[in-house]
């Protein structure tokens, strides 16, 4: 069995592209751009979820039947029919495959397997399906689904269709029950409808995070793994899908075992990434038998390394001042309290039923000071100062019990990673983020808003491991999760370059306004703006849930919100440049360094998107452009030269993926050599970024800085006919653009 830098497969991807399918954008409209992506030189598509969802889901996510492709993107057929047109034009698929949960859809019915759980209760063939905890509520599922408490008299029994009504929602009645009056009825059934709100409390199933109308699945039961997953291994055997994303990997109660069962069953030939993120000093578990993650660990590295770190201090000073938060530490371990014992109450009283009376107490605060999403194990323990504090606040026997139970009981150990994972979620991506806001490109899915700059050291040592460790794994910038697309955020790290250039921003509440004025900048003059920020920012203000929340909404407040959307769009003219080297030098290193990139829909260009759904919005393909390059335009704006640079890199991993080998930090010498970020891909490729433009430009440009090239003759990609050879000085060799593409004459021939 393969395992860790084993998995690098014969369909290995040099490069995919996402595409986000829905009802309005089906495998037609897919098949319809593959020339396009073909021309821009990727070597998959990567679809979102393709299985039944419900219906109009904007997303797929929220499967409702693993049997069989969506009808509503065009249904088997149509993927079939992608699958061969990609084909035709030497593109393969990766589907993006969901075996966490299932929807509680409405009608339910659509969920054949929780429809009979609900009907047959525990001795249902599907009961295996789902992590429910039948004694938690007398022996009924809590199925928070209803706008409103519900009374006896609003329920209708359908009793020769065997049905139960609640408005448009139908139940099935258990068998023999039928005709028993309303009150016994309602009493004898699987199941509780019930307001929506008692899930906080209430909820005796697993369900994905804090979303109750998706349902957990426990996929490592061998029978559930075979039902759901028959498809998905049918299409891989007919060629259809050359790789799978698996999405929210640390949702599974045993990842490692699944993966391996999982690898089994695809064979060595499937490219394989999980849904996993990883903190600055974690690693994935070597024994997982796939190709590395999906990239946030890249994303966070990339970003980093072009954040200013002196400047994003500074700003963490002037945003604690302006606004009275405090610091990141704090505010991630408030929220995690908050979340855990508020909007995961019911997941915390299920674990501490399970651990007794002795270890309960010490189960939130080890929940609470875990270091990482998950335990694995081999992963990374708890610091002493976690531990300490843990312990302080629960007493040591009741910590020390608590671990004593994760390492005998395999059941309680899992449920306990399963509810950490949803914990770190919530409380870090979904409200600490939203809190502490004094550089918000550092708050993006993987990040570390404590210290958002990673050292150009740092950089070369993460890209080399992944080199050696996991050359396969993947690596982005965009995804339908980012809260700010990499050219929004390209924009706001700039001002940790300049951090006066947020002075004061005005209104009423001091941390809408300093959110708002970063947003407004890093979105700039775009399609819809004010509209487009607006809710942007009530979406933050939600999450947050300082002053209102989606479950306790305060309108009044609300009602304030959009006037901070009229905000200064553009950057200050001093910026400009910053913002371009941003923009080019993310692109640039994404492309060039180590792992399979992805370019999100649209991203090939400039996209500017904010926090879901408006990163979801219908992507626009920049066809006739790129066609315009290729005939010979200069690149026109930094839209244009990142197109431009995105097909180069593309089209050069694809056509000589040998060039992508090795990996060689090169270093600068001279008065601004800490400005360039230079390296070799040793098969004949050499990339070197600008970093931290503005202060480079204040401290009077690469003067005498030269970058010492490894031998050879080397061709400019972006600038045909120009070469170089030994030491080049930068102020030649960045004189046209902030960054450089470099391939070594005979390379990798």
């Amino acid at each position: 069995m393969p395992t860790g830098s084993d998995v690098l497969t014969g369909v290995t991807p040099t490069s995919t592209y996402r595409l986000q399918l829905r009802p309005e954008f089906p495998f037609a409209a897919a098949e319809a751009v593959v020339p396009h992506l073909a021309s821009l030189g990727v070597s998959h598509l990567h679809l979102s979820p393709v299985l039944e969802a419900v219906p109009g889901s904007t997303h797929g996510y929220d499967v409702t039947d693993h049997t069989r492709v969506r009808a509503e993107l065009g249904g088997e057929a149509g993927l079939r029919a992608l699958a061969r047109t990609a084909r035709e034009h030497g593109l393969g698929l990766v589907l993006d495959i969901v075996p966490n949960h299932m929807a509680v859809p409405s009608p339910l019915r659509l969920n054949v397997p929780l429809w009979e759980v609900l009907r047959e209760g525990p001795d249902s063939p599907y009961a295996r399906w789902f992590d429910i905890e039948w004694e938690a509520d007398g022996g009924q599922v809590l199925l928070p689904v209803l706008a409103e408490p519900p009374g006896p008299q609003d329920f209708t029994p359908d009793r020769e269709a065997g049905l139960l009504r609640h408005g448009d929602w139908e139940f099935p009645l258990r068998e023999g029950t039928a005709e028993l009056a309303l009150p016994e009825l309602l009493a004898a059934q699987w199941y509780r409808p019930a307001w929506w709100r008692e899930a906080r409390t209430e909820l005796n199933y697993r369900r994905f995070f804090t979303i109750s109308d998706l349902i957990g699945v426990r996929v490592e039961d061998p029978e559930v793994f075979a039902a759901t997953h028959a498809k998905v291994l049918e299409l891989v055997r007919d060629g259809v899908a050359e790789g799978l994303r698996i999405d929210h990997v640390d949702g599974l109660a045993d990842p490692e075992g699944y993966l391996r069962r999982l690898r089994s069953a695809v064979g060595d030939g499937c490219w394989v990434v999980v849904e996993k993120i990883l903190a600055r000093q974690e690693r994935l578990p070597p024994a997982w038998p796939v190709a590395g993650t999906t990239g946030y660990d890249a994303l966070y590295r990339v970003d980093g390394v072009l954040t200013d770190p002196e400047g994003a201090a500074e700003l963490a000073c002037r945003y604690q001042e302006f606004t009275g938060s405090a610091d990141w530490r704090e505010t991630a371990r408030v929220a995690a309290r908050e979340v855990l014992t508020g909007d995961l109450a019911a997941e915390l009283a299920a674990l501490e039923r399970a651990a007794g009376p002795g270890p309960a107490a010490g189960v939130r605060e080890l929940l609470i000071a875990y270091p990482v999403y998950r335990p694995y194990p081999g992963g990374p323990e708890l610091d002493p100062r976690a531990l300490a504090e843990a312990a302080a606040a629960a007493g040591p026997g009741a910590v020390a019990g608590v671990r004593d139970l994760l390492r005998r009981d395999p059941a309680f150990a899992a449920r306990f990673a399963q509810t950490s994972a949803a914990l770190r979620a919530k409380s870090l991506e979904d409200r600490a983020f939203y809190r502490y806001a004094p550089l918000l490109s550092a708050t993006e899915v993987g990040g570390d808003p404590g210290r958002p700059a990673v050292t150009a050291a740092e950089f070369h040592a993460y890209c080399a491991e992944l080199d050696r460790d996991r050359p396969a794994s993947g690596t982005v910038l965009s995804t339908h999760d980012t809260k700010r697309s990499a050219d929004v955020r390209a924009r706001i790290s700039a001002l940790s370059q300049a951090p006066a250039v947020m002075g004061r921003p005005a209104g009423a509440d001091p941390q809408l306004a300093w959110v708002a004025r970063q947003t407004a900048l890093g979105l700039g003059e775009a399609p819809e703006r004010a509209e487009r920020l607006a809710e942007a920012l009530l979406k933050g203000v939600r999450e947050a849930a300082l002053h209102t929340s989606w479950t306790d909404q305060d309108p009044a407040y609300e009602e304030t919100v959009a006037g901070y959307a009229q905000q200064e769009a553009e950057l200050p003219p001093e910026l400009d440049e910053a913002a371009r080297a941003n923009l080019l030098g993310m692109t640039l290193l994404h492309l060039a360094m180590p792992g399979v990139p992805e370019v999100y829909q649209g991203a090939e260009t400039e996209y500017r998107a904010l926090v879901d759904p408006d990163n979801r919005r219908p992507a626009r393909f920049p066809q006739e452009v790129l066609a315009k390059l290729d005939a010979g335009a200069a690149p026109r704006g930094p839209a244009e030269e990142k197109l431009a640079l995105t097909a180069a890199l593309l089209r050069l991993r694809r056509d000589r993926p040998g060039l992508f080998t090795g990996y060689t930090p090169l270093d600068a010498r001279g008065p601004a050599a800490g400005h360039c970020l230079a390296f070799a891909r040793t098969g004949g490729l050499v990339a070197a970024a600008t970093r931290l433009a503005h202060r480079l430009a204040g401290a009077g440009g690469w003067r005498d800085t030269a970058l010492p090239l490894p031998p050879g003759k080397w061709t400019a990609v972006l600038d045909p006919g120009v070469s170089y050879e030994g030491g080049v000085p930068l102020a030649e060799l960045l004189s046209a653009r902030p960054v450089a593409l470099l391939v070594r004459e005979g390379g990798d021939d």
